[in-house]
């Protein structure tokens, strides 16, 4: 008998260290958010983030930023919400600490966010863009049309699953430039790792739908990341692309073997990297196609 009490003590103390270590909170560096919003800037950096391709869903006609359409996973199907300006739709009741939260530690007010949402990039972003992106959000129309609701079946409803989920696979922190490269390669990799999230649609993804970092740019065969091609180097290269190619293509959608991108990479396109600058295009091709 006293053995099997001292078996059963030690379940429950492993057990209980197990769970505290799985739903411990996932913090990275606090973020200086007094700093003053800038509206155009957080413009930007919403077309860098590929905001508008996301919460749109341009083909059922919906209003910009009002939902985008699902994203089907082996998880469920996940629907991106209404980011206007709406305070009971939308994220107009969110304070600046929320909306940090959200995006650096992939925490809102209704719990921990699925890593659908790419807070793994976007934790990457610096102080001044949360606070710029979130003062544009502020500042758009409110729409007061709710998205679509999420189909998620049990037990991936379940949002406190995601504290494990953070604990083994996320490390939130802010992008540090790599050492020995210039200012264009570590612009293209901020942008391509961090807001623009390019490594999150064209990486692999293990079993529990998380990155398989050592493996960036190889391309996703779908599930969670859907289905993207490898953008390494030596797959951009047999592709026909040079920098100058691959960042006239990230402005017009047409490729070197004179096709013309469509489906969600034309939506990313369209919505967001014909906006951004000449600079910040040919930076994420030197990036993806540096030596």
């Amino acid at each position: 008998m006293k053995k099997r009490w001292v078996v059963l003590g030690a379940v429950v103390v492993v057990g209980a260290a197990t769970a505290a270590y799985f739903l411990k909170p996932v913090t990275g560096p606090a973020r200086d958010l007094s700093l003053a919003g800038d509206v155009t800037r957080g413009q930007y950096a919403m077309r860098l983030g590929g905001c508008v391709a996301c919460h749109t869903n341009a083909d059922e006609g919906s209003a910009e930023l009002a939902g985008g359409a699902g994203l089907v996973t082996q998880f469920g199907t996940f629907v991106p919400p209404n980011i206007t300006s709406d305070p009971n739709v939308g994220i107009g009741n969110w304070t600046v600490e929320q909306f940090s939260a959200a995006m650096s530690d992939g925490m809102g007010p209704q719990g921990h966010l699925y890593p659908a949402f790419p807070y793994e990039n976007y934790t990457l972003m610096s102080d001044q863009e949360i606070v710029d992106l979130y003062a544009a959000l502020m500042a758009t129309e409110p729409v007061t049309t709710p998205a679509a609701e999420s189909q998620i079946p049990f037990p991936f409803n379940v949002r406190l699953l995601m504290a494990g989920w953070k604990n083994l696979f996320f490390s939130p922190h802010r992008f540090e430039p790599e050492a020995g490269r210039d200012e264009i390669y570590n612009r293209g990799k901020y942008l391509a790792t961090g807001p623009a999230h390019c490594i999150a649609c064209h990486t692999p993804r293990n079993a529990l739908g998380a990155l398989e970092w050592n493996q960036a740019f190889a391309g996703s065969p779908g599930g969670t990341g859907g289905k993207a091609p490898a953008l390494t180097r030596e797959a951009l290269v047999e592709a026909g692309y040079d920098v100058e190619t691959l960042a006239q293509t990230l402005q017009d959608g047409f490729t070197p073997g004179f096709d013309v991108l469509g489906g969600p990479m034309g939506e990313v396109i369209a919505d967001g990297t014909s906006f951004w600058t000449p600079e910040d295009r040919t930076a994420v091709a030197t990036y993806l196609l540096a030596e």
